[in-house]
Parts: C-alpha cells; structure tokens; sequence
C-alpha cells in the first residue's frame, strides 16, 4: 500500500467536504468509468482538499483485486477495475465525514445523518430493498445508487421476505443510519451494494470510436497495428508518417545514453549523457517510439503496461497490446488466430516462456534504485523483444526492435 506524505499535522481536523452526488455516474470530480490517471490527475489539482491518499493493490496479482484510491479523511474510496484500469464503483464507507449533494439538498456529514426516512425524504420512493440476514444489513436500491442501512437484531423482524417497508423506522420511533453508500453504472440494471453485491459493479461501456485500450497488434520486426483506426506503423517510418498516422505525440525527449551498451560491441565508454535518439511519447495510448538520431528513422517501440507495483506506474494509459508469436524453426512465426501463442499485458512471465523459449538469464534493471521503493526489475531478451518483468512476474514493458 502507498500512502502520499500528509500536508498537515496528524490529529487536526479537516472540515467535512461537500460533493455533489450524481447517480449512476459519479461524485464530485470523479466519474464511473474515468481512466485512473484521471482520477489522480484530479487528486493532484486539489492537493489541499485530497491530501491524504492511499492506493491499495494486490502486489503479489495485481489483476486479482481492484485497484482502490482512498480517501480516508473524507470517507470515500474509488475502486477500479484491475484489467481497464477505469473507475467500476464509488464506495462510500463513511457517511459522517462526507457531504453530499444532490439536486438543493444536502445528506451525510455530522450536520444532516443519512437516515433511511431522509434518503426516502431526498430521493423519493423505490421499490423495497433486499435483506441480507446474515450481516444483518438492509440495502435500498435507485437507479445507479445504493443506501446499506445496518438493522439491530432486535428489530429484524421488521424485514419480512427480505424486503422492508417503507420508510421503515423501528418500534422505539428511530430510524436506521446508513452505513455505506455505492455509486455504480445503472446501464446494467444491476444491484450493487454491501459483500457479493459489489462484484455485481462494472465500468460503463466505452464510446464508440474509443482509443482507450485499443488492441494494438504486434507483427515482431515489423509493425504496429492499430485496430480502432487502422493504422499501420512500421520500422522505418519517419516522424511525418507517425504524426500523420497517430497525430501529434504527448511529448519528445531526447533519449539517453542505453545502459545495457555496455553488454554491445560497441564502444561502451560514451563521451556523454544524451545520444542522438529522441522519443515520440503517447502517453494517453502507452508506448513510446524511438527515432535514431542520423536517420530520424523508427528503431524501437516501447509498450507500457502501467501496473501499480512499478517505477512508470500512471505515467502512461495501458498499452492493450497484442503480440502474436510462436518460436518455430529458430524463427517467429505470425499466428494472428492463435490464442495460446498470444501474449499480451496479463500474460505472465512463466507464460511468455513457454510460449517462447527460454532465453537464458535476465540482466537487472534498478530504474534507479535511490528513488524507486518498488525495487528492480529484470529484462529478458529475445529476437526482436525484451521484456522488463516485475518480481510478481507481470510484464511492465515490451521493447520492440529489429535484430540484424
């Protein structure tokens, strides 16, 4: 788990926020299905107000477990889903310290409890809620929202079949205070709240036309393929056919001196910091492009896999890359309908080998050891590729060159 460093004092107290409540599609500056370096970009714009943060993953498989930004001053977290990487569920587990909005009316925080007879007052009638007996939990559902309200056990048989009236107040004249609150796509008419019901929440569908994971298929020592547009970069392309292809880049650095040249037969004494090389960065599409200096001619592609656990996490979008590749005869052979010799972001390393071969032993990448608390990684290579792989054994780039 990472933290970011706090702001403030420990033990001082934040002012209760207020955001405005949108079923069904977000809350405040964060939306359902909102990429998430997005959703840390929105962090970052508000570092005053989103100051203490913690992002939670499963280091270990990271395409197991949701991907959670936390928010535990104001109550909230965001869950996003391992593989897209897009916000899936708003999850508000603690109703007292967050404000909400929704239309002129205000619920939660200390000043305005959300109890069930004001979220009946605020969001008018439904259709009665689901009973979960065992937890001892009553979830009222709307379109895209969901309240959970805990029930005594002195009180359960106030819920009958599973179902509660409305609005439901106990013998003693309370009413039941919610205990979580659940954002999530309504497209689905799904029902998402408390345990297994949360599982039930996906990220909204994609536009159409959408470049967000856009397969890009690999053709080794020879292309990019682009599926939504249908673009075709080669090795060899010049900047003007990339930027008439995929449109101006995010950025363009001059590459440094390659660490591993020393493993070359060039010479590896170099008189300088920088080479001649430069970059074409599409951050917003995961990969960069590497152009030689003399030629201005493509001579690597670089596909990011932007899994948390790693020193480039949410510098770029995910790279859905395809890599189509089987070793026959000492030579990569072209299998564009063959899945089991596919490799692609969540294939692991294990994987890649079978698929592949065995390439003998990986040189070690420290990305720089005194600023990156994530560790080394370790670089295989291949004819036409190198892989950097995580120590959990997930891809976090794939270097694409011609061997000669």
């Amino acid at each position: 788990m990472l933290q970011r460093p706090r702001r403030r004092c420990e033990g001082t107290a934040m002012g209760v926020i207020v955001l405005d409540l949108r079923p069904g599609l977000g809350i405040g500056p964060f939306s359902l299905g909102m990429p998430i370096c997005e959703a840390f970009a929105q962090v970052e714009q508000q570092p005053n107000i989103y100051d203490v943060v913690h992002v939670k993953y499963f280091d270990e498989d990271p395409l197991k477990l949701d991907v959670v930004i936390s928010f535990p001053d104001h109550g909230f977290h965001l869950r996003f889903d391992p593989w897209s990487q897009r916000l899936r569920l708003i999850e508000i587990f603690d109703v007292k310290r967050l404000q909400m909005r929704y239309a002129t009316s205000l619920i939660g925080g200390p000043s305005t409890p959300a109890t069930f007879v004001a979220v009946y007052a605020v969001f008018g009638p439904t259709f009665p809620g689901i009973y979960d007996k065992e937890r001892g939990v009553y979830t009222l559902f709307y379109p895209g929202l969901s309240f959970a309200f805990p029930i005594p056990s002195q009180y359960t048989d106030c819920c009958h079949n599973g179902e509660a009236e409305l609005p439901l107040e106990f013998p003693d004249g309370t009413t039941p205070v919610t205990c979580r609150v659940c954002i999530y796509d309504s497209s689905t008419d799904s029902k998402v709240g408390v345990g297994s019901l949360m599982n039930k929440a996906s990220a909204p569908p994609l536009p159409a036309g959408s470049l967000y994971m856009e397969e890009v298929h690999v053709k080794l020592g020879e292309e990019l393929w682009f599926t939504v547009g249908g673009q075709h970069v080669p090795f060899g392309a010049s900047p003007q056919d990339v930027w008439t292809e995929l449109g101006r880049p995010d950025g363009i650095h001059q590459k440094q001196v390659d660490q591993m040249v020393i493993h070359s037969a060039s010479d590896p004494r170099p008189k300088t910091t920088l080479c001649g090389d430069y970059f074409y960065n599409y951050f917003a599409r995961g990969f960069d492009i590497l152009f030689d200096g003399q030629t201005h001619k493509i001579k690597k592609f670089v596909l990011h896999t932007n899994y948390p656990g790693h020193a480039d996490f949410n510098s770029y979008i995910k790279c859905n890359f395809v890599i189509h590749a089987t070793e026959l005869d000492g030579a990569y052979h072209q299998d564009m309908n063959s899945s089991k010799s596919s490799i692609t972001p969540g294939t692991k390393w294990e994987l890649v080998k079978e698929i592949l071969g065995d390439c003998g032993r990986a040189a070690i990448q420290t990305q720089g050891s005194t600023s990156n608390p994530f560790g080394s990684t370790f670089v295989y290579g291949y004819q036409n590729v190198a892989f950097e792989v995580m120590k959990n054994g997930y891809i976090a780039t794939v270097t694409l060159f011609q061997s000669f």
